[in-house]
């Protein structure tokens, strides 16, 4: 399968399969802070934001068809954080454990530089255990940890911050 996926910049007509696979991590509860799912038309802001030089969208796609993406946001909106991104990758459900995660991820620190960044973080429940592993393989460290800061169906959450310096 590797050979015949393509990772490129996100495109407008893109979103709803974009927010299709958003809304497939809703149900399962160790991905996102959303407890219903969201529309295209919330988003549309967010995939402007993304379509900056500095914070790319990226989908990866087999043939016509996106299977996950991965976007790089801005940490705080202030000028002292301009060299810090905090990536967001979410895969088609039908895709997981298949490295396409991680070929995503090399990318983005291959390439974290080229959009001014010295610095990337993510912020994972604690108890999304692939998405630890995962930045964790890439020498992602433990920066913070926030205990009890989500609820979820009643259950409170603890946020892990992990981050990497790429200079």
């Amino acid at each position: 399968m590797e050979n015949n996926l393509k990772i490129r910049d996100a495109l407008e007509n893109d979103l709803p399969q974009i927010i299709e696979i958003y809304n497939l991590a809703v149900p399962q509860k160790i991905a996102t802070a959303d407890l219903e799912p969201i529309s295209v038309e919330s988003r549309l802001g967010w995939y402007r934001e993304c379509q900056s030089a500095q914070r790319p969208l990226w989908v990866v796609e087999i043939g016509d068809r996106i299977i996950g993406w991965l976007s790089f946001q801005a940490f705080k909106k202030r000028a002292a954080y301009d060299a810090t991104a905090e990536l967001s990758i979410y895969i088609h459900t039908d895709y997981q454990g298949q490295g396409i995660g991680k070929k995503l991820l090399h990318q983005a620190i291959e390439e974290g530089p080229k959009f001014g960044c010295e610095t990337l973080l993510a912020l994972i429940f604690a108890h999304n255990q692939p998405s630890l592993k995962l930045f964790d393989s890439f020498g992602f460290q433990q920066w913070g940890y926030l205990p009890q800061i989500a609820v979820i169906d009643g259950v409170k959450r603890d946020l892990v911050i992990m981050g990497l310096h790429l200079c």
